[in-house]
């Protein structure tokens, strides 16, 4: 779609907009209603879109690198392989977001709610996710920040599960006998064991 950036005015109503492609690089849409618009493959690179409205949008392949997303409500937004490098997600509503394989390294998402996002094979390196609600996001394949970044982060028994199996399983000789019998029946619970893909704990 030919738009003419410069045109746009924050708060602009470009609700289920066809932006396919689109140049949106270090456009101002601040708090825009983009619900249900298509910007596969836009580029909104530096863009501002502080507060808007990004629900059940199509972001497949959006180039958002240093965009700035605070408190951005993207529920149920298509981001999958999307470029989110050093991006401004803070205080972003994200929950079941589709992430696939997304380019999220060095992207600020403190504070953000990522309740049953699709992270699968996305990057996370040098992510800052202090603070985030994982809960229910589905992080297989996925990068686990290895550093302060990864400070109180809200995550479910089930991710407890997955990610002190892939602690312990690498570390087993430091700790013989260090588990108890209910710690390994509760750890073999995990979906990766039970599936015959992960070593069983005994």
């Amino acid at each position: 779609m030919k738009i003419n950036k410069y045109e746009i005015k924050p708060n602009a109503d470009l609700q289920d907009a066809d932006l396919q492609g689109a140049d949106l690089q270090d456009a101002d849409l601040q708090g825009a209603d983009l619900q249900g618009a298509d910007l596969q493959g836009a580029d909104l690179q530096d863009a501002d879109l502080w507060n808007a409205d990004l629900r059940d949008a199509n972001l497949r392949g959006t180039d958002l690198r240093n965009t700035d997303l605070r408190g951005t409500d993207l529920r149920d937004a298509d981001l999958w392989d999307a470029n989110l490098q050093g991006a401004d997600l803070r205080d972003a509503d994200l929950r079941n977001a589709d992430l696939r394989d997304a380019n999220l390294r060095g992207t600020d998402l403190r504070d953000a709610d990522l309740q049953g996002a699709d992270l699968r094979n996305a990057d996370l390196r040098d992510a800052n996710l202090r603070d985030a609600d994982l809960q229910g996001a589905n992080l297989d394949y996925s990068c686990w920040p290895l550093w302060c970044g990864s400070q109180n982060i809200k995550i479910d028994e089930k991710q407890a599960k997955q990610l002190l199996a892939h602690t312990f399983n690498v570390a087993r000789e430091f700790w013989p006998g260090f588990l108890t019998k209910e710690q390994i029946s509760w750890l073999n619970d995990f979906h990766r064991i039970k599936s015959n893909e992960f070593p069983k704990f005994v």
